[in-house]
């Protein structure tokens, strides 16, 4: 049994940690609720958008735009990754990671990261990913200036055939104890993708200057909203996971500062009861 001392020791560490889990908690609560109202409002915009492309590719000639097919034969991918600068937020940084590493079709020698957040940077490159480390502080207060800035990027390297697919790997937020990894294809566009659309009532569009020039403008645009709601999704989910985490935390710390309490009375109870018995031994001796 460990001495009184270190029990105490022990006890008083667990409970300076469970303040600070505490405190860590109530931060992302405050930041999960202002998250979540910036991931909901922006959702309407990036709906309609959404359905303006499905609108658009069902009457429109699926070889006409740039953005509908490959500019290459490359099988190299790029994927944005977003993840987050700090841990402390249970499997939420690894299971995003370990999407992309468990995906037969992204291995190192085929695939480009394009890294929001530090810790999925620092997870893929251990594995070999060339990683683009451009856009890591991205993820602390996402804009939709930044979600251009990225977009704008990763478009310039597809269209100069660096690659030939973009996808988007983030966590969509569901509520604050369920997060989901998710894996989008953001180019080349697959009209099959979109047929749902073709089954709406839908209104005659006129196009200036024609519907080919048109596309190549929307779409980018379409990619900058993709990129702008995952980056809210996932700064949700970030703080979401680490309420959650930090959370199970301070519960674990409760029950092992109960658990030490005991420990700590039946040593001293055992330190009493020899105390005792030494004096009463004593005391026969005389």
């Amino acid at each position: 049994m460990a001495s009184m001392r270190d029990i105490k020791r022990r006890k008083s560490s667990i409970t300076s940690t469970s303040q600070i889990t505490k405190a860590m908690k109530l931060v992302s609560t405050v930041k999960l609720q202002k998250a979540r109202v910036a991931a909901e409002n922006a959702k309407p915009y990036f709906e309609n958008m959404y359905d303006v492309v499905v609108d658009m590719l069902s009457i429109t000639d699926v070889f006409t735009s740039k953005y509908l097919i490959s500019p290459n034969d490359s099988n190299k991918k790029a994927v944005i990754l977003i993840s987050s600068n700090r841990g402390l937020a249970g499997g939420y940084n690894s299971n995003i990671a370990k999407m992309i590493i468990n995906d037969d079709a992204f291995t190192p020698d085929n695939t480009k990261i394009y890294a929001v957040g530090l810790k999925g940077a620092e997870f893929l490159s251990k594995k070999g990913y060339e990683v683009d480390t451009e856009f890591l502080e991205v993820i602390e207060d996402p804009l939709y200036s930044d979600a251009m800035k990225i977009s704008e990027e990763v478009l310039s390297d597809f269209m100069d055939g660096e690659f030939g697919e973009i996808y988007i790997a983030y966590t969509e937020f569901k509520n604050t104890v369920s997060q989901e990894t998710k894996l989008l294809k953001l180019l080349p566009i697959d009209k099959e993708e979109f047929k749902a659309g073709e089954n709406k009532n839908m209104v005659l569009m006129n196009y200036e200057p024609n519907q080919h020039r048109s596309l190549d403008i929307i779409i980018p645009k379409y990619v900058t909203s993709i990129i702008y709601g995952a980056l809210l999704e996932a700064l949700a989910s970030e703080n979401g996971a680490r309420m959650t985490a930090m959370d199970s935390a301070t519960d674990n710390a409760k029950e092992m500062i109960e658990e030490l309490s005991l420990e700590f009375n039946r040593a001293r109870q055992s330190a009493i009861t020899q105390e005792l018995t030494e004096i009463i031994a004593g005391a026969e001796s005389v």
